[in-house]
């Protein structure tokens, strides 16, 4: 739900040069996807974003087939579809749906200091798990969504 990064963003010309494959078999995330897909693990990233989008969040849209290609499944969701859902007031990951990590940032961008909270409170994880759910099935899969 990040609409801003700590980090310049790249130079259009340095984005075109970025393969998959130069991604996948060098370590790091993709790799990690790409070995638990392969065990039939589900990975699903939700991108809720404002419109129209920022630079940093154009990047990702631009980069998200070497997500696609390590496994994951990925869908965008504009902001202003989610005024009826319930969703957490941060960025959040959800493991198995036992366990939640959530981000908290600074106000530019920066992962705060102590920023990862882990929790496997049930009430917790359920609220998470029930509004990822929400969000997903309204999303667009990134295959058909066209940033605006």
């Amino acid at each position: 739900m990040n609409d801003a990064s700590p980090t310049p963003t790249p130079a259009p010309r340095r984005r075109a040069r970025v393969r998959a494959p130069e991604l996948i078999g060098k370590g790091g995330w993709h790799d990690a996807v790409s070995e638990a897909t392969a065990r039939g693990v589900v990975v699903r990233r939700l991108r809720i974003v404002s419109e129209p989008i920022s630079d940093y969040v154009r990047y990702e849209y631009d980069c998200t087939f070497t997500n696609i290609a390590a496994g994951e499944l990925v869908r965008w969701l504009p902001r202003r579809q989610t005024t009826d859902l319930a969703l957490p007031g941060t960025d959040f990951w959800l493991f198995d749906g036992r366990q939640a990590l959530f981000h908290h940032f600074t106000g530019n961008g920066q992962l705060d200091q102590d920023g990862r909270e882990y929790t496997d409170e049930p009430e917790r994880v359920k609220l998470c798990a029930v509004a990822f759910e929400a969000a997903w099935q309204r999303a667009l899969p990134h295959e058909e969504y066209r940033p605006r």
